[in-house]
């Protein structure tokens, strides 16, 4: 399935409407009336949510917004209820998530204050930082070692402006590029046309082992700026916001939370069975009890 992608014009009218259905009615009306819920995914934000074998999505952020789609059922006493799914990009999901194109965001969205000001996360239901994927014998260790060579992110995306405040405040010499998607940004690496591709930690694992060839790849630097992951909702909607954090709180108080994340980044996954061996972080760690959805600054 191909992402839809409006013109400057439509996107600016559909949020018109949008911001009217807004004050008319929620999220869970909206789907009561309509009958079917729009659920958004990522192609390769593995393992949040991407395109497995069959071209379906999948992923630990796809089954947590499974199991939210289940709760809406019972909410709306819509057991009939359709699901719908539109791929999105780093570009388009506020957008469209605000013009009413999508009903909710299972990606890998970081939360934070500025993008709160256009829409709302539910509980923050991963941590992670900035790294760098980098050719094994590329001889990059850190990000100092970037000066004078070419740094590629991806468009739309926090990352981008995390890695261009930093070359601007250390000096570091390096040249930022764009690319339209992560599966470009790391093509770019492989390819060598870029020397790194700057994004969060647990992206670039899994992009490493999904890739052709897993051992000429390298995720190398320290964590610039640790941030949360959390799903997208529409802003000023508390009644379905109460319901997805409802949903991420069993989880995380039941221990289910626990099993799909060792599902999803411990275990073999598909499609090609690769295991992200990928711990949980301390920050999530405090975050099953915390239970928080407080943004990155």
């Amino acid at each position: 399935m191909k992402a839809f992608v409006p013109s400057a014009v439509v996107v600016l009218s559909l949020v018109a409407a949008g911001a009217a259905q807004a004050q008319t009615g929620g999220t869970l009306e909206k789907v009561k009336s309509s009958g079917t819920i729009t659920v958004a995914y990522r192609d390769s934000s593995i393992p949040f949510s991407y395109l497995d074998a069959e071209a379906k999505p999948t992923g630990f952020g796809w089954e947590i917004c499974g199991k939210i789609v289940d709760q809406v059922k019972k909410a709306t006493g819509r057991a009939d209820l359709k699901v719908a799914t539109q791929a999105v990009s780093s570009q388009n999901r506020i957008p469209l998530l605000a013009n009413g194109t999508i009903d909710i965001e299972c990606g890998s969205t970081t939360n934070n204050t500025e993008r709160a000001k256009q829409v709302d996360f539910a509980i923050n239901y991963f941590y992670t930082g900035t790294r760098l994927l980098v050719k094994a014998n590329s001889g990059i260790k850190s990000f100092a070692d970037l000066k004078g060579r070419k740094v590629v992110s991806t468009t739309g995306t926090t990352n981008f402006q995390v890695l261009r405040r930093l070359n601007q405040e250390k000096g570091l010499g390096f040249d930022l590029i764009s690319a339209k998607d992560h599966a470009e940004s790391a093509l770019l690496v492989q390819a060598g046309r870029a020397d790194a591709f700057g994004m969060d930690d647990i992206l670039l694992y899994g992009l490493k082992a999904s890739s052709a060839n897993p051992a000429e790849l390298a995720v190398v630097g320290d964590a610039v700026q640790v941030e949360p992951y959390a799903i997208m909702l529409r802003k000023d909607d508390p009644a379905f916001k109460q319901l997805v954090d409802g949903v991420l709180t069993q989880l995380m108080k039941s221990g289910e939370f626990e099993a799909l994340y060792k599902k999803w980044f411990q275990s073999p996954i598909p499609p090609r069975g690769i295991n992200l061996n990928a711990p949980m972080s301390r920050e999530l760690q405090d975050n099953l009890k915390a239970l928080s959805d407080k943004p990155a600054q």
